[in-house]
């Protein structure tokens, strides 16, 4: 099947996994409904429920293709052995924090990957009914149609810090660094939002501190794609395979991109 073919199963896919799981449970989960794996890190019904459909259906769409989903992983860690293969990843419900607390935003994260690389990705917002859709050295798109990142055109350029996993020095750093240069917003806690932020000209640039495939390998090829800029701290690329390191910068252009990682750095 072609990556072009492709889009449109996982449009339909998405779409029926939003519309039977996802949409009728938004302020209406039961406490029962909601567990903690970690600390400040839920599990709802939705999440399992949309990974085991997910699953089955990308299986029997591309077969001989390993399935890595965010929950599977939380049961049993040998799942990431298949990372470094050819591999779905999914992230059956980024925002699950925000989806619990009843709050927006939150969506549905699918990736093609091969060789550790992302070769196709999948950010989908249930609520907007809106795809984010990019193939490897084939460009971004938003539902069909081709776009290319823009900057918020404002001075200072606008930041979203991801907090939650620094720690304290880590903050004091940033807040040194960056602070006195960027005007500084919130994140959404939900990467399938903060990517076509970085594109769409509500955000310049942000970092992330946990950097797991699940939320990052189909948000990093599309930006990529659309002509942002996403690497690591040292300016390498994002691999889905490098489950041990931490940090990352995106960037609605290559230019503001280095600027940040310089002063991050320096």
């Amino acid at each position: 099947m072609s990556l072009t073919a492709l889009d449109a199963e996982l449009r339909d896919l998405l779409r029926f996994a939003a519309q039977r799981s996802v949409l009728p449970r938004f302020r209406a989960l039961s406490g029962d409904q909601i567990e903690m794996k970690g600390k400040d890190d839920p599990v709802t019904v939705v999440d399992r429920e949309v990974e085991a459909f997910l699953s089955e259906a990308l299986t029997k769409l591309v077969g001989d293709v390993a399935v890595v989903g965010e929950e599977a992983v939380a049961a049993d860690e040998g799942v990431l052995e298949r990372l470094s293969d050819p591999c779905w990843i999914i992230d059956p419900l980024d925002g699950t924090a925000n989806f619990a607390e009843g709050k927006e935003p939150f969506g549905i994260i699918v990736a093609l990957a091969d060789a550790g690389r992302a070769i196709a990705g999948w950010l989908y917002d249930p609520q907007a009914d809106r795809l984010c859709h990019a193939r490897k050295g084939e460009g971004a798109f938003i539902d069909g149609e081709r776009i290319s990142a823009r900057s918020t055109g404002q001075d200072p350029n606008v930041a979203a810090i991801a907090r939650g996993f620094m720690t304290e020095q880590q903050r004091a750093r940033v807040d040194a660094a960056i602070g006195p240069h960027y005007e500084l917003v919130d994140i959404p806690r939900c990467a399938a939002e903060q990517y076509p932020r970085l594109a769409l000209g509500e955000n310049d640039v942000s970092t992330f501190e946990r950097t797991l495939p699940w939320d990052h390998a189909a948000g990093a090829l599309w930006l990529n794609e659309a002509g942002g800029k996403v690497a690591r701290h040292d300016g390498s690329d994002y691999r889905v395979d490098e489950m041990g390191r931490i940090g990352l910068i995106g960037a609605s252009s290559p230019a503001i991109w280095e600027t940040f990682a310089r002063r991050l750095n320096g």
